[in-house]
């Protein structure tokens, strides 16, 4: 006797951080999942016909349809809310309308904003560069650190206040969004919050997280091998 697989089939990789947010909503909600590869780089015609973005993660509901373009649906914003409709308790969304509206403009702003910051600006020029043979370009690296994030974390640490959470009073999607994109930067560099002491602190409370820790142990395992040590921006 088989065992039957769980509904949700993720399509991407935990490097990637729009699927760890992906996983930690799942796993938030005790919604088991499995993660199948999909490398970004050359993607295969049959992921194509399911993400017409071109983007990771794409969810799979085996409920619905196990194999084919059916049973699909690509973005992570799409997917954690697909998700939270599919299992709604607990609730990774807040029941206040304005805290609500505050934490979908949160999610964005990681997604549009400090997704490209730290990854096209860090992540990639350190890590792509290196899987492609080369050394790390560290010179772009370092310029984003220094010209791009500051205004960003000034604005996190604003929103966050003395607060506990991103938004609201309780763990919601924002804090997700932005502890898993942020801590793409951690994947492959050294971030000294010194300036942004609430911050910091904050951001170690969502690493320690179980549904944020995991998917990045996974996540990190892979770019240890081929970054042993993690880079110096300053």
């Amino acid at each position: 006797m088989t065992d039957t697989p769980p509904d949700f089939l993720f399509y991407g990789s935990p490097v990637s951080p729009f699927v760890r947010k992906a996983m930690a909503t799942a796993i938030e909600k005790s919604a088991g999942f499995d993660v199948e590869q999909v490398n970004i780089m050359k993607m295969p015609d049959w992921f194509l016909d399911i993400s017409p973005m071109r983007r990771i993660p794409v969810l799979r509901d085996r409920s619905i349809a196990a194999e084919g373009p059916g049973g699909t649906i690509a973005d992570s914003s799409a997917i954690c809310a697909y998700i939270e409709r599919k299992h709604p308790e607990p609730s990774i969304y807040p029941a206040d309308d304005f805290a609500y509206g505050r934490a979908l403009a949160m999610e964005e702003y990681a997604d549009t904003v400090l997704a490209p910051a730290g990854g096209l600006g860090i992540f990639r020029p350190i890590f792509f560069t290196l899987m492609g043979g080369s050394e790390p370009d560290m010179d772009t690296a370092k310029d984003a650190w220094a010209n791009k994030l500051p205004s960003i974390l000034d604005y996190l640490s604003g929103q966050l206040g003395e607060n506990e959470f991103i938004v609201g009073d309780t763990f919601s999607i924002a804090d997700i969004s932005v502890a898993c994109t942020f801590m793409q930067i951690s994947l492959v560099a050294q971030t000294p919050l010194d300036t942004w002491p609430d911050l910091a602190a904050y951001l170690e409370r969502m690493a320690a997280r179980p549904s944020i820790a995991g998917p990045f142990t996974m996540a990190d395992g892979f770019i240890r091998k081929a970054l042993p040590e993690r880079v110096n921006l300053t």
